[in-house]
C-alpha cells in the first residue's frame, strides 16, 4: 500500500497530514518529538519516492535515516532498519515478541533488517520508543 499523498507537485502540509491521519496524528507528533529529543541534531523532511510509493517523512541524523513515517489513510507506518548489533539488542529486549519475530524474519540487506509497524492507536508506542532508542544508540 502506498502513501496517502501521491501528488509529486504538492508536499504535504501539517493540515493535510492531520486530515489524512485522523486520530493517529497525535501519535505521529509524539514519535517525531521523541526522536528529536533523543537525537537533537536530527532533521525531518518529506521525501517523494516515486509514483509507486508517494510521499514519506524521514527523520535523519548526519549518518543515516533514523525513522521513516509512512502516511496512510487514518493511520501510518513506522519503518526502521537495524544492523546486526541492534537486531541482537532488540532480540534480547522486552520489546513485543511479535515485533521481534517480524524483525528476525525480515530479509537481511547490506544496511540491515527492516521492519514496518502499523500505528493505529497508542498501543505500540512504548515499543516504538525503545526501537528508536536502540536505533540511535547503534
Amino acid at each position: 500500500m502506498k502513501s496517502v499523498f501521491t501528488d509529486k507537485t504538492k508536499t504535504p502540509t501539517p493540515a493535510d497530514l492531520k486530515n489524512a491521519l485522523g486520530k493517529t496524528s497525535d501519535c505521529w507528533i509524539k514519535i517525531e518529538k521523541l526522536t528529536k529529543e533523543i537525537a537533537p541534531k536530527a532533521v525531518a523532511a518529506w521525501h517523494f519516492s516515486g509514483e509507486k510509493f508517494g510521499w514519506s517523512y524521514r527523520i535523519s541524523d548526519s549518518k543515516r535515516v533514523i525513522v521513516y513515517l509512512l502516511p496512510r489513510e487514518n493511520y501510518f507506518k513506522v519503518a526502521l532498519v537495524f544492523g546486526n548489533k541492534a537486531a541482537l539488542q532488540i532480540q534480547n529486549s522486552d520489546i513485543s515478541e511479535h515485533i521481534i519475530k517480524e524483525l528476525l524474519a525480515a530479509k537481511s540487506f547490506a544496511e540491515g533488517r527492516g521492519i514496518r509497524i502499523d500505528v493505529r492507536d497508542n498501543g505500540n508506542m512504548r515499543d516504538i520508543q525503545k526501537l528508536i532508542e536502540i536505533k540511535i544508540a547503534n
